[in-house]
This record gives structure tokens, C-alpha cells and sequence, in this order.
């Protein structure tokens, strides 16, 4: 046993990851309030690229997600009062709220799914049990894990999104294409709070790789199969449609292709998070914050204007 303690400090600072640095931490972000109005006659069945399984997959995840975000406030609200730096607890609560609204809103666009015939109710029931009977039963340490596992994810989408905006202009589903773009905005704004906050209160590499492993089965593999679903229960004639079926092919390469699919080309960036030096800011997005805060919020013709109710951010406390 003597021999094992210096084997057992040795690994333990080889795989410690980064420590929190107070001084290093991103800016203070604010909690924006948006009103997107959905229309169950306006939303686009091929918004995504005018394909119908890739578009059903982010359909799906908006319906899954809505459970995850809600996981995320739960965790970072357990956890806000053990965070000793004021300014990381104010980003903790900036991160609250704009969780909130988008598990809010994404909520009002899954109801206009609902009312275009997508199985959202059957969704609902299925996230529901995976969270109430699996991830809501974990330890906090554990919770705590999953969240920043979950954010990394959110962060790697919003960085493949900011990065191919062309995507969201493809379809004349304007409001689908405001909540996309105004949802990664913010992803990608606090994306580094969830991670912040595991390695101040945390920081054991060996749980932050047990939290990437749930995320990446839920996002890649769990939503992925249930959007398989969607394009036959919405138009049971696509069991017998090879104009369906090339569209499978096209949407597969969409989200996993290896030369520009959503994940597939990210599979770097994605497992990136295992390596123990990992910081989510090592992944440098302020350019893209900066063009898309003009592009989105620019007062006289910004994307997201027409639907912009107001801002606020939390005050700082010491």
C-alpha cells in the first residue's frame, strides 16, 4: 500500500485538468427574453437543409433537450451556493436563466410540433422516464459531471452552427431559424460556466470522463434513433417512398459526416474533452460571438429583433 500512494499522487497530477482560475474566467452575460410566437401551419418539415430525417433529428432534440436544460437549472441551482467567487456565481445564475428560456421556449416550439404531427407526446413520455428514472437519480457529484458533459456538447453544436450559418437561411421557417440561432448564441456565450464550476467545486478527471459518456450516448445515439421515428409518423407513406429513402442517406451524412456532418466532423472537438488539460475556451468562439451579437442583435435589422423583449443580467454580489 505505501507503494501505491506516490503511483496514485503520480496519476492524479497527470490527469488533474486545469485549475479554476478566478481571474481568467469569461465576462458577465446577460438573460435575454424572446417571443417567438410558433405556428404549427408555419414550421418547415425539411427545415434543416431541406432534409427530413436531419431535420427530424434537431426536432427531436429540441423535444429531448427540454429535460436536459431542465437537469442543468436543477444542478447549477444545487450548486450555485457552494461557489465561494462572486463573479462565477453571477455567471452561474446568467446561466440559470438563459436555460430557462430556452427549455421555455423550445417548450412553446414543441407544442407547434406537436400540433404538425410530430410524436411529441410519445418523446415526452420516453425523456421523461430516462431522466425521472435515470440521470435525476445520480449523485450531485455525478449531476454536476453530466452538466458539464451535456454543455460541451451544446458548445460543439453552437460553434458547427455559428460556422455554417448558412444553414439556418435554407428554409423560410423564420421563426425555427430565430430560436436555433438566438439558442446557440448562448450556448456558445456560457459555455464555459458548467465546466468552471465542476473543476472549482470538483475537478477529479476521472468523474468529468464519467459525465461525457451519458451525453454522448443521449445526444449521438438515444435522439438519433428516435428521430427515425419522426418522418414515418408524420407521413406513414415514407415507408414506401425512395425519394425517403435517399433523403436517409443524405441526412446520415448530414449529422455524421466525416468531411462537414454535424458531429462527424467535430469528433475531434467532441473528444477533445477528454484530454485532462481540456478548457472549453481552448476552443476560441469570440469572433463568432462578436459578428453574430451584430448580426443577431442589432436594433435596426438584427434576425432576432422582432422577436427581442429585453435583456437583463444579475447583479454581482460580494
Amino acid at each position: 500500500m505505501l507503494f501505491a500512494q506516490p503511483i496514485k499522487k503520480s496519476l492524479a497530477h497527470l490527469f488533474a485538468g486545469p485549475k479554476f482560475d478566478a481571474a481568467k474566467q469569461s465576462k458577465i452575460i446577460p438573460i435575454r427574453h424572446m417571443k417567438f410566437d410558433f405556428d404549427h401551419r408555419d414550421i418547415d418539415p425539411k427545415f434543416y437543409l431541406k432534409a427530413e430525417l436531419a431535420s427530424a433529428y434537431f426536432a427531436s432534440w429540441s423535444i429531448f433537450f427540454t429535460y436536459g436544460e431542465d437537469l442543468v437549472i436543477d444542478t447549477a441551482r444545487y450548486h450555485r451556493d457552494m461557489v465561494k467567487d462572486p463573479l462565477l456565481k453571477q455567471r452561474v445564475t446568467s446561466l440559470i436563466g438563459q436555460e430557462a428560456l430556452h427549455s421555455k421556449l423550445h417548450e412553446e416550439l414543441n407544442d407547434a410540433f406537436l400540433k404538425a404531427d410530430l410524436p411529441v407526446k410519445l418523446f415526452r413520455f420516453l425523456a421523461h422516464n430516462v431522466f425521472e428514472y435515470g440521470f435525476n437519480r445520480l449523485s450531485q457529484p455525478m449531476k454536476l459531471s453530466l452538466m458539464a458533459g451535456i454543455e460541451h456538447f451544446t458548445a460543439v453544436l453552437a460553434e458547427y452552427m455559428m460556422n455554417h450559418e448558412e444553414i439556418f437561411f435554407k428554409s423560410q421557417d423564420e421563426r425555427q431559424r430565430a430560436i436555433w440561432m438566438w439558442h446557440m448564441l448562448e450556448e456558445s456565450e456560457h459555455k464555459d460556466i458548467a465546466y468552471d464550476v465542476f473543476q472549482h467545486l470538483s475537478g477529479n478527471y476521472a468523474l468529468r470522463v464519467a459525465g461525457f459518456f451519458p451525453a454522448l450516448i443521449t445526444i449521438l445515439v438515444l435522439i438519433s434513433a428516435a428521430s427515425l421515428v419522426v418522418p414515418f409518423y408524420r407521413k406513414p407513406s415514407n415507408l414506401v417512398s425512395l425519394a425517403y429513402y435517399k433523403d436517409m442517406y443524405r441526412s446520415a451524412g448530414l449529422i455524421f459526416g466525416l468531411k462537414d456532418g454535424v458531429y462527424g466532423s467535430t469528433l475531434k472537438h467532441i473528444f477533445d474533452y477528454l484530454r485532462p488539460s481540456f478548457h472549453p475556451n481552448d476552443h476560441d468562439t469570440s469572433e463568432f460571438l462578436a459578428y453574430y451579437k451584430e448580426k443577431l442583435l442589432n436594433p435596426v435589422d438584427g434576425v432576432l429583433t422582432p422577436y427581442f423583449v429585453k435583456e437583463f443580467t444579475p447583479a454581482l454580489k460580494s
